[in-house]
């Protein structure tokens, strides 16, 4: 059983011909909505990798909630514990171009009421062996508790550093597990791909953490206290990059659930990542377990 703390969002996605600049309005082509946020995304992705899935979160009152719910409901997420709150639900505004490159604003809505109080709910009765799943879309009190109880309780927490925030470095030190990408990762050290796997093992050993960071064509590299290693992506045509990285986290959290080593796990979330930005939008883009490995077995 994986447990997930964090945002669910109805995603507002326009396509666009390009990202606009500051000021600029540019044409667009299409305008749908989908059931997004990360904390969703990514319960829902190792929830379609074969894990069994709890989600603690906050929706609004509004009826965006529902279909904000909905791909989560249905493929069998346990949503006993989303809150229900006067006001609206979550939303992310984003910017897709012919590139299938994005840009993201997210309004928080309900998941802004998140805190402490829900983390002391979410780790009641986990223990050694349990999974944890974080990211950064709800108040970070919410998300430093949780960390700070899944160490005491012997939790494995997975902790992404999206949407990266000025407290993330603090709040990453806690984690037993760190996922970044390559900016966040910069962010994080000061490192620029040219010292990556240096300051990766340096992090690793300093901090007695395990260390991952996504490159999205280049697939991810990850760095323990005792060593490193790299895993590919496939090489594919993007149509929309928008839901990759949370589909690796989830991905990865349902591999380390079932037993897998971390090498395994990996090369299991790349492949799954890949497939997820042959498809518009976060949720309906990741695929399905029986998906993932038939392309494995394309690779092996």
């Amino acid at each position: 059983m994986i447990t997930v703390l964090g945002s669910t969002n109805l995603d507002l996605i326009g396509t666009v011909s390009r990202i606009p600049k500051p000021g600029e309005t540019v044409p667009g082509r299409e305008f749908s909505m989908a059931a997004g946020g990360k904390g969703a995304n990514q319960a829902l992705a190792a929830r379609r990798a074969g894990a069994e899935m709890r989600m603690f979160a906050a929706a609004g009152s509004d009826s965006f909630a529902i279909e904000a719910l909905k791909l989560l409901r249905a493929d069998g997420v346990d949503l006993t514990h989303v809150r229900t709150v006067a006001g609206a639900t979550g939303i992310a505004m984003i910017f897709v171009d012919e590139a299938g490159e994005n840009v993201i604003a997210i309004l928080p809505g309900a998941n802004g009421t998140m805190g402490p109080a829900d983390a002391d709910a979410a780790l009641a009765g986990l223990g050694i062996g349990s999974v944890l799943m974080l990211q950064q879309e709800i108040p970070q009190p919410a998300t430093e508790r949780a960390l700070e109880l899944a160490k005491a309780q012997g939790v494995v927490s997975i902790l992404n550093t999206a949407p990266f925030l000025p407290t993330t470095r603090a709040v990453a030190e806690k984690a037993s597990i760190v996922i970044a990408n390559e900016t966040e990762f910069e962010l994080l050290t000061g490192a620029g791909l040219d010292r990556l796997d240096a300051a990766m093992a340096d992090w690793a050993k300093s901090q007695n953490q395990t260390v991952i960071v996504t490159l999205g064509p280049d697939g991810a590299r990850a760095a323990t206290p005792t060593g490193s290693f790299a895993v590919p992506a496939l090489k594919v045509d993007p149509v929309d990059t928008v839901g990759a990285g949370d589909t690796f986290c989830g991905y990865l959290a349902a591999g380390l659930d079932r037993g897998l080593d971390l090498e395994s796990a990996m090369r299991r979330a790349a492949v799954a990542a890949s497939l997820a930005v042959l498809k518009p939008g976060a949720q309906p883009a990741v695929p399905y377990a029986a998906e993932v490995e038939k392309a494995l077995g394309q690779t092996a």
